[in-house]
């Protein structure tokens, strides 16, 4: 008997978003998926899921995640932390249809500190700018380019969350975000891990007293 059914899609190499990748950037589909894995992530220890999922956000955003313009950071549980550079924000930004320009304004204070940086974006869609101020007491941290470049890692920072807001784009992390988000976890680790410790140990000593309180009855 003869089946009108149609034939089943193949969902295996072809509709993959490996070989989609692979295939837009000239490579082959193995040699694309080694590179990835050994690059990614930061230490070259991805793993297959976690490329995956790195494809997944480059491919919905159009970025390139062999020239860094997307990473990630491993996330708890074996997740990861799309990381998009400024240079990926700038490419989003540029390629979205709606775009009219940026515009980043300094602050400084009476003496000529900086305070904060505003981020003026523009839509052609839309009759008013959205603005973005991000300021240095809130986002500062103790790195080298924060010590050396704060007033480039300030516009970073306003610029990124200016195209944050006005476009909407999300999922998605700028480096000095990512690296916050890591650390946090780190911390929660060190936490449980504690926490776990001083409860085996507690669990320990009251064994131990169990024992004594036994042996005096005896």
């Amino acid at each position: 008997m003869t089946s009108n059914l149609p034939a089943p899609v193949e969902r295996t190499k072809a509709n993959s978003v490996m070989v989609r990748m692979a295939e837009r950037f000239g490579m082959d589909r193995v040699a694309f998926e080694r590179t990835l894995m050994a690059t990614v992530v930061p230490g070259g220890k991805a793993t297959p899921e976690q490329v995956a999922a790195v494809l997944l956000v480059a491919d919905q955003y159009h970025l390139n995640p062999l020239t860094k313009e997307i990473y990630a950071f491993p996330n708890r549980g074996g997740g990861i932390v799309p990381v998009v550079g400024v240079d990926g924000w700038i490419k989003l930004m540029n390629e979205h249809p709606a775009a009219d320009g940026v515009e980043l304004v300094e602050n400084n204070d009476e003496k000529g500190a900086l305070i904060s940086v505003t981020a003026t974006v523009h839509r052609k869609d839309r009759a008013h700018p959205i603005k973005v101020t991000e300021y240095f007491v809130e986002c500062a941290r103790g790195t080298d380019p924060w010590r050396t470049q704060p007033r480039r890692m300030l516009r970073h920072k306003a610029l990124i969350q200016g195209l944050r807001v006005a476009f909407g784009f999300s999922g998605i992390y700028e480096p000095d975000e990512a690296e916050r988000i890591v650390e946090a976890q780190q911390r929660e680790r060190v936490i449980e891990a504690s926490a776990t410790t001083l409860s085996s140990l507690t669990d320990t000593l009251e064994a131990q007293a169990q024992v004594e309180t036994e042996k005096e009855i005896q």
